[in-house]
């Protein structure tokens, strides 16, 4: 119980970190944006402890199926840190800064190609918006995507490579997926696969739609102009994370499914 409770503070100061990141490092913001941001990240806090101090579920899937939620920290972590450091570039040039800054310089160059998602991010984007704000907002895309593109490839090469989920531990449906009810009728191995398959639609899709849905979205109401740096990197970071947070789940989903298969066939043929 108390190593538990102190893998749940510790859970709980990396996430203040990863909350409070952008308003420590962009130069500007205001003492009110860093009352908003102490406060988010004071329930971010109090919510992670809760989640992982309890033997029960909760809202976190995969809970007890490290690496899993690690993958997904770090990743998010990455971006909004890697996100954080080039608009401070841009706002204040330093040497310090200055290899992250063409580093994401690089990245936007080679994912802002024709109907890539980068591009559209950046055509999402009012007309009247300056040069330096697109250039601006194609470094953060690049960067963001390529993260996320990065953390899917990474996982998928992690869980195929070892025999996750069962490494560490026996694997608890209940637990793990809190919101799975395996008695909610229907074979449960296809459940499982209809679901990856959604969920890995879904992230396949979103980077494409959610800047379209955006643009939609300034016909009808006023355009969606993220001069605040703090409000893209956040964003940004959103639009590349949650497309490849439901990848990483349709990939687990999947081999969950699989492992349960084999299972299946084993006892059959013992």
């Amino acid at each position: 119980m108390l190593s538990r409770l102190i893998g749940a503070v510790v859970r709980s100061i990396l996430v203040v970190i990863l909350i409070a990141t952008p308003a420590l490092l962009i130069p500007g913001v205001s003492a009110d944006a860093k009352q908003i941001v102490a406060l988010v990240a004071i329930f971010g806090a109090a919510l992670t402890i809760f989640e992982y101090a309890s033997t029960y579920p909760g809202l976190i899937e995969f809970r007890d199926a490290p690496p899993y939620n690690r993958f997904r920290f770090l990743s998010l972590f990455a971006t909004v840190f890697l996100l954080s450091l080039t608009c401070r570039h841009v706002l204040d040039p330093a040497l310090s800064t200055q290899s992250i800054y063409d580093f994401a310089a690089m990245a936007g160059r080679l994912l802002d190609f024709p109907y890539s998602p980068v591009r559209l991010v950046i055509l999402m984007m009012p007309p009247d918006s300056t040069f330096e704000h697109l250039d601006t907002v194609r470094m953060v895309a690049g960067v963001s995507y390529g993260v996320g593109l990065l953390t899917v490839a990474v996982f998928y090469l992690y869980i195929n490579a070892i025999d996750w989920p069962f490494t560490a531990r026996r694997f608890n449906v209940w637990v793990n997926l809190p919101t799975f009810d395996p008695t909610s009728g229907g074979d449960v191995v296809f459940r499982m696969y209809r679901d990856a398959s959604l969920n890995m639609r879904l992230g396949f899709l979103l980077p494409f739609l959610i800047p379209a849905l955006v643009k939609l979205w300034a016909f009808v109401f006023e355009p969606i102009s993220l001069e605040s740096h703090q409000n893209l990197v956040w964003a940004i970071s959103a639009w590349a994370f949650l497309p490849a947070s439901l990848f990483m789940r349709g990939l687990a989903l999947a081999r969950i499914a699989e492992m349960i298969e084999e299972k299946r066939r084993a006892y059959s043929e013992a």
